[in-house]
């Protein structure tokens, strides 16, 4: 298997080749870059790789950078010492996220993932399209402002997120909301879709929050959540409907 590294740190690139050897003796690394002009540049004369262990935080800038100015074709093990990457690198190229210092039996387990996901693939080009079955972590967690101070709100503790005058705000379980830096887009591409709802243009409700469901106009829904004051109604869109009720009846 030939191998490409992008890594800025001469030990951690050393360290990670000695354990890519002891965990499969049968991978050749090709080349180690360490920032992102230079893989961009490589990435121009030389053909694909079969796997890249790519680290995030480059000697000029993040690694996603590359994706922004060429199209890879391989996947990817993303490796670094930071977590709050990692749903961004799932909407890569992606294959798993070893978090530093990585451990011989989580680069094993990533390599045998790797190895059962190419099995099914013919083209590199499909790869895409087998990545989206592979599970994302969901956000777990929203920074929020109270007065001059920061708070780690639980995602599980949120009963919905909504749009008032161009402004986006979470609403929790005791009844408080809270401005967050988020599009209603992004919001639904972070949140758990069995637990959350984009009920319509404005709201993403909660499972657990809905207190009661009843028949509204053209043959739409009006949703009622616990502690929910504001005097905007939540509706389910009449195209939203079917979909909100084959979620409810899962």
């Amino acid at each position: 298997m030939k191998v490409l590294i992008i890594e800025d740190e001469r030990p951690a690139s050393r360290k990670l080749i000695r354990l890519l050897k002891e965990a499969d003796p049968g991978i050749e690394v090709i080349d180690v870059l360490g920032s992102v002009e230079e893989s961009v540049n490589w990435f121009l004369e030389n053909p694909s790789p079969e796997l890249i262990f790519m680290d995030i935080q480059l000697e000029d800038g993040l690694c996603f950078e590359i994706f922004e100015k060429i199209r890879i074709k391989a996947p990817v093990i993303f490796t670094t010492a930071y977590d709050e990457y990692a749903l961004k690198a799932f909407k890569v190229n992606s294959i798993d996220y070893l978090v530093k210092p990585i451990s011989p039996d989580e680069l094993k387990d990533a390599i045998d993932k790797f190895n059962t996901v190419h099995r099914t693939i013919q083209d590199y080009s499909n790869y895409g399209s087998v990545i989206q079955r592979l599970p994302v972590r969901n956000k777990e967690r929203f920074l929020i402002k109270i007065g001059e101070h920061y708070k780690s709100l639980q995602t599980s503790d949120i009963s919905c997120f909504y749009t008032l005058e161009r402004s986006v705000f979470l609403f929790t379980d005791t009844g408080k909301s809270y401005p967050v830096d988020y599009s209603l887009d992004k919001i639904e591409q972070l949140v758990d879709p069995r637990l959350f709802f984009r009920v319509n243009r404005n709201f993403i409700v909660h499972f657990h929050a809905i207190q009661d469901m009843i028949a509204y106009s053209s043959h739409r829904i009006k949703v009622t959540l616990a502690n929910w004051r504001e005097k905007e109604e939540i509706v389910v869109s009449r195209e939203r409907v079917s979909d909100f009720k084959t979620w409810i009846d899962r």
